[in-house]
């Protein structure tokens, strides 16, 4: 990851290099899905919700700034920290648990865009799930541009986003007296759903493994002070992100009770919500300005979804995936149920998917909250900088709220389920019940009946676990693939480098790839292969000495398949190839060989890139 250096001289220049990590995250408090469950319970209940969406920005406030001290203080994100700290089985069930929360997540960005661009350009839905799979790229392009950019990026679609709902606003003309009453908590009956779901949807369980990594893009000194001025300003950061977060969540809500709740309407869709919006308000900019924010929603959520991706796989697994394969993959298990209620139900179905993905989100926090408070608490790992006491008793209260208000929703739910299903789904039922309740009692009170694991320091160790393994290798005999070019200078040159300096032997490798090598292998005798035979002995003449031995091997058929051969047919030490340096087309017509022999043997691999030979100019 870039870092970005925060050894500013004055407040206000240091402040700003730790901005834009909680606007990264505060984009999760804004996506698509924030938008259905706000519209729904403005629609519904009126200005009586704005205490929920108040509770869950306070709660994203607490846990955000722990998530961003667990990164500062540690050098570990949350999922790192599971894995440092739980069994096995443990971690993989977490693993799982947090990739549904982003699948969920990633479909409520997708069904934004392609909501979005119905609205804006009357795109028929299906078309936008095509134009929704293959808009990731353009992320994957911005994310490559570095970590300030990627922030600036998103900070002005934030900003687009909320300058639109201030338009919104100002046209809706709201109930000021009512809006102030929403703040008294209190829920309606069948609010309940809905107050879940803007929970799940504003405090987010993968914004915590988020916040915890991106943090970590600043180049902060290890040292005590740096950190508590690190943790300062990650305070300020988290605070002022997401209480705009808040501001436009609220806003959403405000317009949708102003335009709907008071003229009596029941919204069962988002488009239900753009086409009424002109009508009822008498504003043509209403609707304009409601698709702009939605399409800017869906797209800015989308960056973050990625890069969330990729930092719970490599910290719960500790593996790295291609950026643009871990998204076409999570992408894919996102739109395959949009596809499907699409197609089926049209887009009230998108409505209810929306709303039923935040709800989902609610159900997993709990396990990502528990771990969390747990490790910004203890002293093994934080330090002096582990949670005060007041502190820790606020984040219990609020894993209380989010864990009683899931049992609270579930288990009737359960109960139903339980009624309607037949005996035989009773067992499978019942046995993954028993799983999710056992994992989250293990990861609530293990860490209580059993001393926490103090962790390594992040990187310090790290280096000196593989400083501790480093010792000189011993390489008796080197391979040398080439391929009957004048390219073949640099790769033999590199490899009697090698060879004089540790006194090994060489061989000389060419595989013919002719037709006739092709099918028959190393059966096949034609002139190309006496050719080749001839240019591998002649250079062997060339380049031996008493104390180089120098020999030749000439194989025929697939090379990437020969020349693995070879490495154990001769008992290569160390195997040298020359790049062209090709991509692209370029790959697929000349081939990679390079890539597929290196991941199929265990010897080190030395690459060494081969001149362009240019034909020399006529002479006129």
């Amino acid at each position: 990851m870039e870092t970005v250096s925060v050894k500013k001289r004055g407040w206000w220049r240091r402040a700003f290099a730790f901005v834009g990590p909680a606007y990264l995250v505060s984009v999760g408090y804004i996506d698509p899905g924030n938008w259905a469950t706000d519209i729904e319970g403005g629609a519904r209940f009126g200005y009586t919700l704005i205490w929920v969406i108040l509770l869950s920005n306070v709660m994203a406030v607490l846990l955000q700034t722990l998530s961003a001290r667990l990164g500062i203080v540690t050098g570990y994100d949350l999922a790192q920290g599971c894995r440092r700290e739980y069994p096995r089985f443990v971690n993989l069930f977490l693993w799982i648990l947090a990739e549904i929360a982003i699948a969920a997540t990633d479909l409520a960005e997708a069904l934004g865009t392609i909501l979005g661009l119905n609205l804006l350009f009357g795109l028929p839905l299906l078309w936008g799930c095509a134009i929704t799979a293959l808009d990731t790229f353009i992320f994957l392009a911005i994310q490559r541009l570095g970590v300030r950019k990627m922030e600036a990026f998103i900070v002005m679609l934030i900003a687009t986003i909320g300058t639109c709902f201030i338009v919104e606003l100002l046209i809706s003309q709201p109930d000021w007296g009512g809006v102030a009453s929403g703040f008294v908590p209190r829920l309606e009956p069948g609010a309940l759903y809905i107050a879940i779901g803007i929970i799940g949807a504003t405090v987010m369980p993968h914004n915590l493994y988020l916040h915890s990594s991106l943090v970590q893009s600043r180049g902060i000194d290890q040292t005590y002070t740096a950190r508590a001025q690190a943790c300062r300003f990650n305070l300020i950061d988290t605070s002022v992100a997401m209480n705009g977060a808040f501001f436009i969540n609220a806003a959403i809500l405000v317009v949708s009770a102003a335009a709907f709740y008071t003229k009596g309407i029941v919204v069962t869709e988002i488009q239900q919500a753009h086409s009424l919006l002109q009508p009822v308000l008498g504003s043509a900019l209403a609707p304009l300005a409601f698709a702009i924010a939605l399409l800017a929603s869906g797209q800015s959520s989308t960056l973050t979804g990625t890069i969330s991706g990729q930092i719970v796989m490599e910290g719960f697994l500790n593996i790295r995936m291609r950026a643009w394969l871990r998204r076409m993959v999570t992408r894919s298990i996102a739109l395959v149920p949009a596809v499907i209620v699409i197609a089926v139900m049209g887009s009230k179905g998108t409505y209810q998917l929306l709303i039923l993905s935040q709800v989902i989100l609610s159900l997993q926090l709990p396990f990502a909250v528990i771990p969390l408070i747990h490790f910004t608490s203890s002293r093994k790992k934080m330090g002096a900088f582990a949670s005060k006491k007041w502190v820790i008793a606020f984040a219990w209260i609020v894993a209380g709220i989010i864990v009683a208000l899931n049992l609270y929703f579930i288990v009737p739910m359960i109960g139903e389920w339980l009624t309607r299903a037949p005996f035989v789904l009773w067992i499978p039922l019942l046995s993954a019940l028993a799983l999710v309740s056992g994992v989250l009692l293990y990861i609530t009170f293990a860490p209580i009946v059993r001393p926490t694991r103090e962790w390594e320091v992040s990187g310090v160790s790290e280096s000196e676990h593989v400083a501790e393994k480093v010792k000189p290798i011993r390489i008796n005999h080197i391979g040398v693939a080439l391929e009957r070019t004048p390219g073949d200078a640099e790769v033999i040159s590199a490899a009697v480098t090698l060879a004089r300096a540790h006194r090994a032997k060489i061989t000389l490798i060419h595989v013919e790839e002719s037709p006739g090598a092709m099918v028959l292998g190393n059966l096949s005798e034609s002139m190309h292969s006496r050719q080749d035979e001839s240019y591998l002995e002649a250079l062997a003449r060339e380049i031996e000495d008493v104390d180089l031995p120098v020999e030749t091997l000439l194989r025929s058929g697939n090379p990437d398949e020969e020349l693995v051969s070879s490495v154990d047919f001769l008992g290569l030490d160390m195997l040298v190839l020359g790049s062209h340096g090709h991509r692209g087309i370029s790959d697929l017509v000349f081939g990679q060989t390079i890539t597929s022999v290196r991941h199929a043997i265990t010897i080190p691999v030395l690459i060494v890139r081969m001149k362009e030979i240019r034909p020399e100019k006529p002479v006129v």
